[in-house]
């Protein structure tokens, strides 16, 4: 199989504080990678450095070697590339205060597509892939902000895809909702690793059961276990994971 992102011995500062410690890992393509452990122990930073989120931080200072089909994006390439192939979708759902229509072609106008049948084109299949068509087709023109909590978290959803990325970054997507939309949100992100790599925190251990495929386990800003999510699960390899997920601490 195929590896979408390679990262060796990464190391991330914010200030004197050492946040991640030589992180090795390599992220298969078009499959669901989900990153587990207790709060604050470098999941989220982890993630935000594949995208280069954490250049917004000052005092970040990464070190280590980071690729995206082989290329290294803390070299040469050009960070607003980078996060068009790299999408992003955070916590808490956070729509643009304007219509659903315009949340979803925002991001094509900017990369230059202004034919309006082709936006339209981009927000139906965008929203359709993202499972909130049939629930938006007639308000299109309305304010996303006046859906539910869930419908705004797959409307971001549809946002970050219609951009046409390769990965999708997914920071504890589900932690602000109901379960119906958990259950909904975790049943389209099944489906969207046919045509996309999905890299998923989460701080429910059974969601990870649940959708990923692979599994990272981060204590304290290292990485002490990663693979198959069955296996790390059904025979963790380090004691620290075996505690972590029989629920002795975290």
């Amino acid at each position: 199989m195929g590896y979408k992102f390679t990262v060796e011995k990464l190391d991330l500062f914010y200030g004197d504080f050492h946040a991640l410690k030589n992180i090795n890992m390599n992220i298969p393509e078009n499959k669901i990678t989900a990153f587990i452990g207790p709060s604050g122990c470098g999941k989220s930073t982890f993630l935000k450095s594949l995208n280069r989120m954490n250049d917004l931080v000052e005092g970040c200072k990464i070190t280590g070697d980071v690729r995206l089909d082989g290329e290294d994006i803390y070299g040469k390439m050009d960070v607003n590339q980078l996060r068009k192939r790299v999408g992003m979708v955070f916590q808490k759902p956070n729509p643009f205060p304007m219509s659903i229509y315009d949340n979803i072609a925002y991001g094509p106008k900017t990369h230059g597509i202004h034919s309006k049948s082709k936006l339209d084109e981009i927000v139906e299949t965008s929203l359709k892939q993202a499972a909130i068509w049939d629930e938006v087709k007639d308000r299109l023109k309305k304010s996303a902000l006046g859906l539910s909590g869930g419908q705004q978290q797959r409307l971001c959803i549809a946002r970050a895809l219609a951009v046409n990325p390769e990965v999708i970054l997914m920071d504890e997507p589900t932690s602000a909702l109901d379960p119906i939309s958990t259950s909904k949100i975790e049943d389209l992100v099944i489906d969207l690793k046919n045509d996309y790599t999905i890299i998923m925190v989460t701080h429910n251990m059974q969601q990870a059961t649940r959708v990923s495929d692979e599994t990272v386990f981060f204590l304290l800003g290292e990485v002490i276990e990663s693979g198959n999510t069955e296996q790390l699960f059904s025979l963790p390899q380090d004691k620290r994971t075996e505690d972590y997920i029989t629920g002795r601490f975290g």
